[in-house]
């Protein structure tokens, strides 16, 4: 487990969560005086070639945007785990103060149908965005958006992102991403693109509509 000053810079504080790949934690940036959150890749999974790359691709992809909708990353790093003697790569974040579409959900139900159009919208907005900048999320779902105490919405968790102008990880006869919001072609093991997106936010879209998966 992380802890103390990362980096001459980054103070770690609480653990905010754990996701598939690593650990996120609340954090202050001791250079601009602010909270940042912190990523780090699971100790298990540093060895992996394939999960360092998809780590890394996710600081690489989110890094390249600044959107309202999108979650902002600051920097990346790698910092030494003191058990393992493993360099460890880390993340550091827009600290989203909130919850997951997908913790909203199974609290309240359904979203009344404008409601349900607004958060949409707004994804939709994001990934507009990235598209024009090259980046295919891969990944829409309510567990990859965030609502802030203020009622904002953000996209986040680009780790398996594809940047169109060069894309290593993506092959024939590979499925990436979640089975119940992937398109066709993604299921096929094809190339995504921007309408994968797009089919994923219908997904979501029913989803936020009906309750129901």
């Amino acid at each position: 487990m992380p802890s103390g000053l990362i980096n001459d810079r980054y103070q770690l504080g609480e653990r905010l969560g754990r996701g598939g790949m690593g650990e996120v934690y609340r954090a202050i940036d001791l250079r601009l005086e602010r909270e940042v959150a912190v990523k780090f890749l699971d100790v298990a999974m540093v060895e992996s070639a394939t999960s360092r790359e998809r780590f890394t691709r996710e600081g690489r992809a989110a890094g390249r945007l600044s959107h309202a909708n999108i979650v902002a990353v600051y920097d990346t790093g790698e910092w030494p785990d003191q058990a393992s003697s493993l360099m460890i790569p880390y993340i550091v974040m827009e600290l989203v103060n909130g919850q997951t579409l997908r913790d909203v959900l199974h609290r309240n139900g359904r979203f009344e149908p404008a409601e349900a159009l607004t958060i949409v919208e707004r994804v939709l907005s994001a990934l507009d965005y990235s598209h024009a900048r090259g980046i295919i999320h891969r990944d829409i779902k309510p567990a990859n958006i965030m609502v802030t105490d203020f009622g904002e919405i953000k996209v986040m968790d680009f780790g398996i992102a594809r940047l169109e102008a060069a894309d290593s990880l993506t092959r024939t006869a590979s499925m990436i991403g979640s089975p119940q919001y992937l398109s066709p072609e993604q299921a096929r093991g094809e190339k995504a693109d921007q309408r994968s997106d797009v089919y994923g936010t219908g997904c979501l879209l029913y989803e936020l509509l009906t309750g129901q998966t």
